[in-house]
Formats: structure tokens, C-alpha cells, sequence
């Protein structure tokens, strides 16, 4: 890193030529970028989105979206048999066919349309989800926007008296997009969140430095988001995401050198000396930090779902666009910048880490308590789709709902599901063998031009169970198993289910993948081989803990709605665990650097673990808890409105930094070092030859 110094305050004309060029370079390409953003979740070659994409592509409606239900109550002794009825409701369901697909008993002559006592009837509508404004296979609240349609066309053509209720899971759904406040206002409250937590940090003009370094890293991250869109689609939530997260990691990094320099200031270096002294220390710290960040993103990039690869590729692409200017735009600020004194250990950080390390045993076994109960409150995650007894308990969507399952038709109408019958098999065939499955309530298999085309048919599978629940799951597994080859099973929880397989089936191996190159990295870092082996464990420790707090939060709806102003669903969403993990591993592991590489250093210069622990949670508490503020106003500001699945995962990564920030880095993390003493540093010569570092001994009496 001092080469790197050396030559970048050498050629400071030629780096800050190259710098702005590439500044200017990033927003012109974020404007090439920003019209071919993908809007999709969708993930190519899985079975069930296959099969949406044969329906729609095909018949224009259904697939991947979720049907609407009008629910028809018939006045007192009247029934679909009474005279005249039946003739009412084709010319009525025949308005709602203009733009849409619909499958009714009037279509069928199926009474499993109709309730035992005749009065009750209701009908599927699926609708083009492109046309109705909808989002292909969005979350719930966000589908095609059909329900006042159906209302115009149906309202005035039903028979007297009838009563018309609209269900479904989108009009049952609790989170619909809400507004919220747009990103330049979520921007501009971390901007000013970070101004004020640096300039308390610094109490100078140097607060201003590490917000000017994320200036120049976002735009330099576009070229490279810019150069990944030649080969993979760019999700338009990694263009809304690189900007909040690339200040806060940006910051991070600058943070670190513009602490480390400071200090070399007060030990009397002097211009020059001073920068090249900080990078030889935290510019190690930084590269290891940044390498910590994109080995956790990895997971993501790997998974077979475009959407998590691009929010993967774009952390990654901001990772180390702020990595890169750290080390190579700050020294060149810092060497002219104004030297202010430096504070010093924080007193308090110092006090908070000799009580710990006094008081080692307790603190480690009781914020291990609290993980630890946090992580098994996470066993029952619940990534499925959301159930109707947990979304919205008002409204016209619940009377609808409660109109359909007061008169004996059960909920697990609601999710209908599509199955693409291909040219040369026969659909009614197909639907007679699925018709006789467990956990069928029918199936609906017209004849007519929105069903049948180009000689393929499109059938649709009623189920009793909803799809979120064990029962639902199994019947659509069973489906799946009994069609005959080439016909392909689609609709919104199929595709979910294929998602949640898709994802966590590869999900432990890269997980095994990502701990083997952490602990590779980690133990070149800290020269030690029981050092990175405590950190991954206790970062996996605290990933549970943060996932059991999703679970309270938005499976259990604990304080939810007063704190968010957001109403659960009852379940976590199908990628957040992943997403989560991949993001918060890398930046908790961040901090791990920051805090242990101090420690190492201490250590070495002292040879006391416990000097070190406090030494080193002196020198770093206040610059992890600065930096982990700033991450946390910037998702905090991301969770404040808007869709439901954007502020899930938000409020889970602020949830994580404030977990991770408070009770790993202050109590556990120095808690396990002082109980593990002079074992943190042992690295033998055989390791230290195949890691390439210096050996670590340590004496065995």
C-alpha cells in the first residue's frame, strides 16, 4: 500500500486527470444505463417461469399473475338456477372478457363455481399484466389493476339485487406501494445524517473529505454497472440501491485512512510520511475490508436468479469503485489537507472495553444468549406465499374473501394457478387427471379462443389449500409430478416455489464456498488461524439473529405498523434471507477488519492481548459506530416508504447494522478475544508458508 501512496502522490496530476475523466465518464453512463434497467424478478430457465412465459406469451393473460375474484351473493331465494340468471351473468361476465380472461360456472357448467346453496358464485379474471399497468411477477399489491374494471363492467349488468365483492391477493394485500419519499429525499437525508455524524467525528473541515470521496466513487461504480449491462440485465433496484449504499461503504473506507492519518499527524509526521504511514497500515485494512465486502456479495452473484446477481454485481461495482478512490484520490486530499488534532482513544470506548474484558465470561455468554435466541426464533422463517388470515383484515378484498368462505368455497381459490398444455397433448385429458388429485377443488379447462390457440391450451387449477400453507404446496408438488411430459405448470406459487429451490437448494454450498474464502482472506489479514474461524462463526451467529428479528418484525408483525406504518403479510420475502445475508456478511465482516486488524497491530507492538482488546476497541469504537450510523440513516432512509419488499429488506439490513454495531463489535467480539488469549494470535510456519505471511508463535506455558 506505501508503493501504491508513493506513486499516486508521484503522478498526483496524472491520477486526478484519470480520476475526473472517469467521474464524468460514470454519469454519462449511468444515462446509457438507466433506459435498459430490467423491472422484472423473474429468473429464465425454472420450470414455472417457462410456463408463464408460454401463457402470456401466448394468451396474453394469467401466467405469473394473480387472479382476481368477483364475489356474487344473489338476493334471497334466488339462485344460479333461478330462471333468467344464468343468461344475466354471461352477458355480464362476457363485459369483464374485453380485457381480460375469465372462467365462470356460466362457462363451465362446473358447480364447484357456485356454493352449496346456490346463491353464492364467483369468477377468475386474469388480466394482461403489461397492459393493466401491472409488474410481471411483482409483489403482491403491485399485480395488474383490474379491480375497477371489473367493478365498471359488472356493476350495472348484475341481477337485481345481487351483491358484488372483489377478492384476491392482491386486493388483499397489505403491501402495496405506498409512495414514500423518492430517492433524491432519501438521498439527501443520508447526506445530511453522515455531515453531521463526521462532523462530530472530526470537529473540522475534514468531515467534509469522506463524503467528497463517495462523490467521486458512486459515478466511477456506474462505468463499471455500465460495462456489466454488455452481458446481464441491470435491475432498476440496483440503480436505487448503489448511490444509498455506496456513501455509506464509500465513508467506511474513507473514515479509516483519514483516522489512521491523523494519527501519524499527532506522532509528528509530517506531509508525505504521514500519508504513507496511514496506507501502510489502514490501506491494508481497507483492501482486506472491501475483499470481506465483495466475497459476501459473491453469493449472490452466483445464484441463479438475474435479479439478486444484479443487486450482487452492483454492490460488488461500488465496493470497489470506493476501495479504489480511497486509495488513490485520498492520499492525494489528505496530503494537502489541514491537520487538526487528533482525538485520540475514545475515553469512553476505552472504559466500555476494559469492563468487558474484566467481565469477559458474562458478557460473552449473555450477548451469546441474546444471538442465540434470536437465531432459533429464525428456524421458522416462512419465505412462502403470504396466507389470506394474515393480510389485510379490512376492506373490500377481506369482505370479498369472507363473502366466498362463508358460503362454503374454500380460500385456496385464491391462488389459482395455470397449467401451459403444449400443441399435440389433450387438455381435457390433462384436467380430468389433475381434477382427481388430493387438494383439488376443480379445474377449469374451457374450449374457448382465450383457452385454446395455435393448438396449445391454457387450464387453470383450483386448489383447497392456499399456496402459502403446507397442504397448498403439496398439492401444487403433486400436480407437478402427475402431468405428463412437456406440459409445464405456471402461475404465481409455483414460480415462487421455483424461486425459493432455485436459491437456498445452492444456498448452503455457497455459503461453504464463502466461508472457505473468508477464512483464507481473514487469516492472511490478522495472522492468525483461530482469529478468522471466531469471526465467520460469530458473523453467522449474528446473520441468524438478524433474520429471527425479521421474523418479529414482519412474520409476527411485532410493532410493525406503529413503527413503520406498514402492515405485514405474515411472511419474510422470498429473496430478503439471501439478500440480506450476502450484503450484511460483507459489512459486518467490514467492521471485523477494522476492529481486529487494530487489535493485531496492538498485540504486536505490545504482546499483551488484553492491552491490545482494549487498545484496539479505544482506537476503533467510535469510527465502527460512526460508520455503521451512516450506513444505518442510509437504509433507514431507503426503509421509509414505498413497496413492501424494498422496505422488508431495508429495515432487515438497518436492523442488522445496529445488532452488529452494538453487542458483536463492543461486547462480543472483544469479549471472545480477551477469553481466548494469546490462542487469537497462533499461526504456525507451515500455515504462515501456504498463506505467505510472517509465522505467529505463541508460548505454551
Amino acid at each position: 500500500m506505501e508503493k501504491l501512496s508513493r506513486f499516486t502522490l508521484a503522478h498526483r496530476r496524472l491520477v486526478g486527470a484519470i480520476t475526473l475523466a472517469l467521474v464524468l465518464a460514470g454519469g454519462g453512463a449511468l444515462a446509457i444505463v438507466l433506459p435498459q434497467v430490467s423491472e422484472t424478478y423473474e429468473a429464465p430457465g425454472l420450470p414455472a417461469y417457462e410456463a408463464n412465459k408460454a401463457i402470456t406469451d401466448t394468451y396474453g393473460t394469467g401466467g405469473r399473475e394473480r387472479p382476481f375474484l368477483p364475489v356474487i351473493t344473489l338476493p334471497d331465494g334466488v339462485s344460479v338456477d333461478s330462471p333468467g340468471v344464468s343468461e344475466t351473468l354471461r352477458r355480464a361476465f362476457d363485459a369483464v372478457r374485453a380485457n381480460a380472461r375469465v372462467v365462470s360456472y356460466v362457462d363451465t357448467g362446473d358447480r364447484r363455481f357456485v356454493s352449496p346453496d346456490g346463491r353464492t358464485t364467483f369468477a377468475l379474471v386474469f388480466g394482461d399484466p403489461v397492459e393493466q399497468g401491472g409488474i410481471p411477477g411483482s409483489a403482491l399489491g403491485e399485480g395488474a389493476k383490474l379491480d375497477d374494471l371489473i367493478e365498471a363492467a359488472l356493476r350495472d349488468r348484475l341481477p337485481p339485487g345481487a351483491t358484488l365483492r372483489i377478492t384476491g391477493l392482491d386486493q388483499l394485500a397489505t403491501g402495496e406501494d405506498t409512495g414514500g419519499l423518492n430517492v433524491p429525499v432519501k438521498l439527501a437525508i443520508t447526506i445530511l445524517a453522515a455531515i453531521a455524524i463526521l462532523a462530530w467525528v472530526f470537529r473540522s473541515k475534514l468531515a467534509f473529505v469522506p463524503l467528497m470521496i463517495a462523490f467521486v466513487a458512486i459515478p466511477i461504480s456506474f462505468l463499471g454497472v455500465a460495462a456489466l449491462s454488455l452481458f446481464t440485465d441491470i435491475h432498476e433496484t440496483t440503480i436505487t440501491m448503489a448511490p444509498l449504499f455506496g456513501i455509506g461503504i464509500a465513508i467506511d473506507y474513507a473514515l479509516i485512512l483519514v483516522t489512521r492519518w491523523r494519527e501519524e499527524r499527532a506522532r509528528g509526521r509530517d506531509g508525505d510520511e504521514a500519508v504513507h504511514a496511514a496506507m501502510a497500515t489502514a490501506g491494508h485494512a481497507v483492501v482486506f475490508s472491501a475483499g470481506a465486502v465483495v466475497i459476501g456479495l459473491a453469493t449472490m452473484i452466483v445464484l441463479p436468479i438475474p435479479f439478486l446477481r444484479s443487486l450482487g454485481l452492483g454492490g460488488t461495482m461500488v465496493t470497489a469503485a470506493s476501495a479504489l478512490v480511497s486509495l488513490t484520490v485520498l492520499p492525494l486530499i489528505l496530503r494537502r489537507a489541514k491537520f487538526t488534532s487528533d482525538r485520540g482513544e475514545s475515553r469512553m470506548w476505552t472504559v466500555i472495553a476494559r469492563k468487558v474484558v474484566r467481565h469477559r465470561r458474562i458478557a460473552a455468554a449473555g450477548s451469546s444468549a441474546v444471538l442465540i435466541a434470536l437465531a432459533a426464533v429464525a428456524l421458522g422463517i416462512n419465505v412462502n406465499v403470504p396466507q389470506t388470515a394474515n393480510l389485510d383484515h379490512a376492506g373490500p378484498g377481506h369482505d370479498g374473501l369472507v363473502a366466498l368462505t362463508s358460503a362454503g368455497v374454500p380460500s385456496g381459490v385464491l391462488t389459482a394457478f395455470d397449467v401451459y398444455v403444449p400443441p399435440g397433448a389433450d387438455p381435457n385429458v390433462v384436467a380430468s387427471t389433475i381434477r382427481a388429485l388430493p387438494g383439488v377443488h376443480t379445474v377449469a379447462a374451457p374450449d374457448g379462443e382465450a383457452w385454446r390457440r395455435a393448438g396449445s391450451a391454457v387450464i387453470t387449477v383450483l386448489p383447497v389449500d392456499e399456496a402459502g400453507t403446507d397442504a397448498g404446496m403439496a398439492t401444487i408438488r403433486r400436480v407437478i409430478d402427475t402431468v405428463p411430459d412437456g406440459v409445464l405448470v405456471g402461475g404465481y406459487a409455483p414460480q415462487q416455489m421455483d424461486f425459493v429451490d432455485s436459491t437456498y437448494d445452492a444456498f448452503i454450498w455457497m455459503l461453504v464456498l464463502l466461508s472457505v474464502l473468508m477464512y483464507v482472506m481473514l487469516a492472511r489479514a490478522f495472522r492468525s488461524l483461530l482469529l478468522p474461524l471466531k469471526a465467520i462463526l460469530l458473523n453467522l451467529l449474528s446473520l441468524g439473529a438478524v433474520l429471527g428479528a425479521m421474523v418479529i418484525l414482519w412474520q409476527w408483525g411485532w410493532g410493525t405498523e406503529a413503527v413503520l406504518g406498514i402492515q405485514p403479510d405474515g411472511v419474510v420475502g422470498t429473496f430478503l434471507p439471501v439478500t440480506i445475508f450476502a450484503f450484511l456478511f460483507g459489512l459486518s465482516m467490514d467492521y471485523e477488519v477494522f476492529i481486529l486488524s487494530r487489535m493485531r497491530e496492538e498485540y504486536d507492538r505490545t504482546g499483551s492481548t488484553t492491552e491490545a482488546v482494549v487498545r484496539g476497541v479505544g482506537r476503533t469504537g467510535r469510527l465502527v459506530t460512526s460508520a455503521a450510523a451512516i450506513l444505518f440513516f442510509s437504509f433507514g432512509a431507503m426503509a421509509t416508504g414505498g413497496e413492501l419488499d424494498v422496505t422488508m429488506f431495508a429495515s432487515g439490513m438497518a436492523l442488522g447494522i445496529v445488532l452488529d454495531a452494538t453487542l458483536i463489535r463492543s461486547i462480543l467480539v472483544p469479549a471472545t478475544v480477551a477469553l481466548m488469549g494469546r490462542w487469537n494470535w497462533w499461526l504456525p510456519a507451515w500455515a504462515a508458508r501456504l498463506l505467505r505471511v510472517e509465522p505467529s508463535f505463541v508460548r505454551l506455558t
